[in-house]
């Protein structure tokens, strides 16, 4: 069984969609092994960001995300990364499918609902940094 990790980022969290995105995760078949509600400290968002220490919308995107609280979980399931991703939509909103997470809810880049891991060296990592 593939490992991903997932976060309700702050806008999916205040707008009270953390069932709805896990809902969709479930109806596919893939299971929640593991979920905790946090603030997120600058230190453990540096680490887990850090391929986007140098782009212009790193500060932006970090201070975004201490500004609520989020969901973090681990999904598990037989493809979940891909399967994750396919559900969550496009980085950007615009580019979204309807029927997508973020296709659906999704209104800009960083308040985009969800961040998914995009592939297993990343989720590896990533993980271990949130749990």
């Amino acid at each position: 069984m593939e490992k991903t990790l997932v976060i309700v980022k702050p806008d999916g969290v205040k707008r009270g969609l953390i069932g709805e995105v896990i809902s969709r995760y479930e109806r596919k078949g893939l299971k929640i092994v593991e979920c905790k509600m946090i603030e997120a400290d600058r230190d453990t968002l540096e680490k887990h960001y850090i391929e986007h220490r140098e782009k212009p919308f790193y500060e932006e995107l970090v201070s975004y995300m201490m500004n609520g609280s989020i969901m973090v979980m681990i999904v598990e399931g037989n493809n979940a990364i891909k399967l994750v991703r396919n559900i969550n939509g496009k980085t950007n909103p615009l580019d979204a499918e309807p029927g997508t997470i973020r296709g659906d809810f999704a209104n800009t880049m960083t308040e985009n609902i969800v961040h998914a891991s995009d592939s297993e060296e990343s989720a590896e990592r990533e993980i271990s940094i949130w749990f």
